[in-house]
C-alpha cells in the first residue's frame, strides 16, 4: 500500500460507488503485438493482430464481439478492423479524442455501453507505426484551419513545435516554483527503466539506468533531457471488456472497472495551456482524480500500484500531486523513496509508447498476478491517460466475489 499526502485533489471515501459504474464491467482480455522501432507491416495489421491476441487471451471468439472503441487518431476504422479480424455485426462503436488522453476513456466507453445494455463484448484498441511512420519533430508544413490550430498559433511560430517543447515550459516553471533541479525528473526515468530491465516485452529490457546516466543524457529542450522523453514505438494493443458477471466464467481473474472518468480543466488547451494562473499542476488530472476517488470510494492510500502516463517525466510528478499521493512539490521525493510501485512494466519510457494502452494491460496483469514484475497482493490499481490534454483515468480492482 502507498502512503498518502495532502495533495491537490483530496478524496471522498464516504460515497463508495456513488455515481460510478459500480463494478458492472471488467477487462477480461489483453493482447499486443511486439513493440518495435520498425514493425514492417501496416497499422491495420497491427490492430488486427492485437485484437485477435486479446480475444484469445479472454477465451472469446470474434463472433462474440459486438462493440469496438478506439482513438480518433487511429488510422484503422472499427468496421475495417472488425472485418479483418472476423468480427461480425456491431451494435456499438465509438472513438475518443485528444491523443493519449483517450486511453482510459476507451475502457470507460466500453463499460458504459455494457452497463447500458447496448453491447455485450467490447474491444478497445490502438495501433500505429509511431517510430517508422509519421513522427513529431519534422516541423509543421501545413495545418488545416481549426480552433486547435488557432491555439497552437501562439506557440508554433516561436519554435515550440513538438510535445517536448510544450511540456518543457511547464516543467521549467515547476522547478522554479519548488526550488528543484532537473534531477527531480531523473527519479521517474530511473524507476521506469528499472522495471523495464526485468520485463522481457520492454524495448529497454536488460538496460537499466542511473541518475548519473540521466544527468549525462543530452538536452532535448531544457529542462528536459533525452531520458525524460518517452520512446516512439510501432505496435498495437487491445483490451476486451465485458460484464463482471460474464467475466467470472472466463479463463482469467477479471480486472473489475471500479471507477472510470474523463476530465478537462478550465482554460484547457492541447499541451499549451499557458494562460492559466498556475502552470505547476494539471487541472484536468485533478478533475479525473476527484471523480475516481469519489465514485470508487477509495483514497490514495488504498492503491497498490500506480500506472501513470509517462510520455515526459515532469508530468508523472504533477499527476502524483494532483491525485493526492503527496503535496505540491513533493513528488520527486515520493518517487525516489519508492512509496508506491510505479509503472511496473517500464512505462512508456521503458516498455513502449502505445498512447497508454499498454499501461492498462499492465494493470490487468498486476491484478491477475501475471505481470513481469508482480506486486504481491495487488488488488487496486490506478491507471491514468495522457497529460497536458483532456484526459481520463481508471481504478481497476480484483473481483470482490473472486
Amino acid at each position: 500500500m502507498s502512503g498518502s499526502g495532502s495533495g491537490r485533489s483530496g478524496s471522498d471515501t464516504s460515497g463508495r460507488g456513488r455515481g460510478g459504474l459500480g463494478g458492472c464491467a471488467a477487462v477480461v482480455g489483453v493482447g499486443a503485438t511486439e513493440f518495435s522501432k520498425d514493425s514492417g507491416r501496416s497499422e491495420l495489421r497491427l490492430a488486427v493482430e492485437a485484437v485477435r491476441a486479446a480475444l484469445a487471451d479472454a477465451g472469446l471468439a470474434p463472433a462474440d464481439v459486438d462493440g469496438m472503441v478506439t482513438f480518433t487518431m487511429d488510422t484503422s476504422p472499427e468496421i475495417t478492423v472488425a472485418q479483418a479480424a472476423g468480427i461480425g455485426e456491431l451494435s456499438f462503436f465509438s472513438r475518443v479524442h485528444y491523443g493519449g488522453g483517450a486511453a482510459c476513456a476507451t475502457v470507460q466507453q466500453a463499460a458504459l455501453a455494457i452497463a447500458a445494455g447496448v453491447a455485450d463484448v467490447v474491444v478497445c484498441y490502438r495501433a500505429f507505426n509511431e517510430r517508422s511512420g509519421r513522427r513529431f519533430g519534422s516541423g509543421v508544413r501545413h495545418r488545416e484551419p481549426s480552433a486547435e490550430g488557432v491555439a497552437l498559433g501562439w506557440s508554433l511560430p516561436f519554435g515550440l513545435l513538438t510535445p517536448a517543447s510544450w511540456v518543457a515550459m511547464a516543467a521549467q516553471r515547476y522547478l522554479h516554483t519548488y526550488g528543484l533541479t532537473p534531477e527531480a525528473f531523473g527519479h521517474v526515468a530511473v524507476t521506469g527503466r528499472k522495471y523495464a530491465a526485468t520485463n522481457p516485452a520492454a524495448h529497454f529490457h536488460g538496460r537499466p539506468i542511473t541518475l548519473a546516466d540521466h544527468a549525462a543524457s543530452r538536452w532535448i529542450v531544457e529542462p528536459l533531457r533525452l531520458l525524460d522523453c518517452c520512446q516512439e514505438t510501432d505496435g498495437g494493443q487491445a483490451l476486451v471488456v465485458t460484464s463482471a458477471e460474464r467475466a467470472r466464467d472466463l479463463p482469467h481473474p477479471p480486472a473489475v472497472i471500479a471507477a472510470a472518468a474523463q476530465g478537462a480543466g478550465r482554460a484547457q488547451e492541447q499541451m499549451t495551456s499557458y494562460y492559466r494562473d498556475d502552470l505547476t499542476g494539471l487541472p484536468e488530472a485533478g478533475v479525473v482524480a476527484r471523480r475516481l476517488w469519489r465514485t470508487s470510494g477509495l483514497a490514495p492510500a488504498d492503491i497498490d500500484v500506480g500506472i501513470l502516463y509517462d510520455h515526459f517525466t515532469p508530468f508523472v510528478l504533477t499527476q502524483l500531486e494532483e491525485f493526492g499521493f503527496c503535496g505540491p512539490g513533493e513528488a520527486a521525493d515520493f518517487v525516489a523513496e519508492e512509496r508506491l510501485p510505479l509503472n511496473t512494466h517500464g512505462g512508456q519510457l521503458g516498455e513502449a509508447y502505445l498512447h497508454g494502452m499498454n499501461g492498462i494491460a499492465e494493470a490487468v496483469r498486476q491484478i491477475r498476478g501475471t505481470a513481469a514484475n508482480p506486486v504481491p497482493g495487488a488488488e487496486r490499481v490506478l491507471v491514468t491517460a495522457g497529460t497536458g490534454v483532456p484526459t481520463s483515468g481508471l481504478v481497476l480492482t480484483a473481483d470482490p466475489q473472486g
